[in-house]
């Protein structure tokens, strides 16, 4: 039996996506030309596949039975074709979408844009928010080179891979009436907080750990970015828990002073994630290489634990 196999891509966009409008964007190919395939893979499976509804298209059972065979067998075919071709970072022109949280944006991407502006300028990023799903971000379906941050439940076609784990520390204003160069249990739970609220949900964390070791902290405001802060801190008597990496940032800011937590606030994790088809694509194994260097760099200048490989 002979097939056309350009309707296996059209297949995975719909069940990926669940919609005839951003599967033919994602594509790059228009609604109707999708329509049309889709109708040429009903006839061909005998099977509508997909079922209109008022929030998108839902897939049959066989659509839901065939998904994973057909998701493996064009991620081999991916592996097959990229495996012939070279990748040359200081000729190479191509846009990569990357979705960092607020802590992988402020820390990790300067230093990463630095490296690819020496190694490979024809490189460009586009940064798009890391939100509350990870489908949001396009990494599940493939249209975001990888997602950086606390990864939580991913789905079965992500890659995981652990960057670094990351600690806390405390700052306040630097004339701060009630502490001086430590911070006292005690005077933590006395004063008022600058808390953090990133999408994600990277912030269950240090809520938990309080929680566990018994310290109670009163959350004056809440702010949703790293770079808030500073500006909240020097101007009150309130006091913000910040990881190692922020907090070294900090430290150049002649209005604040960085100090030990009062207790072991331990450490979180910082992710990699991206989409199977890309465990072997030499232009996305470069650029994850040069981002474990940029980790490995800041780790060994700050104390945290780095990653022990990149693949």
């Amino acid at each position: 039996m002979r097939y056309d196999l350009n309707l296996l891509p059209v297949f995975m966009a719909l069940m990926e996506e669940r919609s005839v409008t951003r599967a033919a964007l994602r594509l790059g190919i228009t609604q109707p030309a999708l329509s049309n395939s889709l109708n040429r893979l009903r006839d061909l499976f005998r099977d509508p596949l997909f079922i209109r509804e008022r929030y998108g298209m839902k897939p049959t059972q066989l659509a839901e039975e065939i998904a994973p065979s057909i998701a493996a067998a064009l991620a081999q075919l991916d592996d097959v074709i990229v495996r012939q071709q070279e990748f040359q970072p200081a000729s190479a022109e191509r846009l990569f979408e990357i979705a960092p949280n607020a802590y992988a944006e402020l820390v990790l991407m300067p230093a990463l844009v630095a490296t690819l502006r020496e190694r490979a300028p024809g490189i460009k990023l586009r940064m798009t928010p890391f939100g509350n799903d990870l489908a949001e971000t396009g990494v599940t379906s493939g249209t975001t080179a990888m997602v950086l941050g606390r990864i939580v439940d991913p789905p079965s076609n992500l890659v995981v891979q652990h960057l670094m784990d990351e600690g806390l520390a405390c700052v306040v204003r630097k004339d701060h009436p009630q502490v001086g160069d430590e911070i006292t249990r005690d005077q933590y739970e006395s004063l008022k907080h600058v808390n953090v609220l990133p999408p994600g949900r990277i912030r269950a964390g240090l809520f938990q750990t309080l929680k566990k070791q018994n310290l109670k902290r009163e959350v004056a405001v809440s702010v949703t970015h790293f770079l808030t802060v500073p500006e909240m801190i020097s101007v009150t008597d309130y006091c913000a828990t910040l990881p190692l990496q922020i907090c070294r940032h900090l430290r150049g800011d002649p209005r604040l002073k960085v100090l030990p937590a009062p207790i072991d606030f331990g450490t979180f994790p910082v992710e990699l994630a991206w989409h199977v088809r890309y465990r072997h694509d030499p232009a996305h194994k470069w650029l994850r290489s040069i981002l474990f260097d940029v980790v490995r760099s800041l780790s060994n200048g700050s104390g945290a634990r780095p990653p022990t490989a990149a693949t």
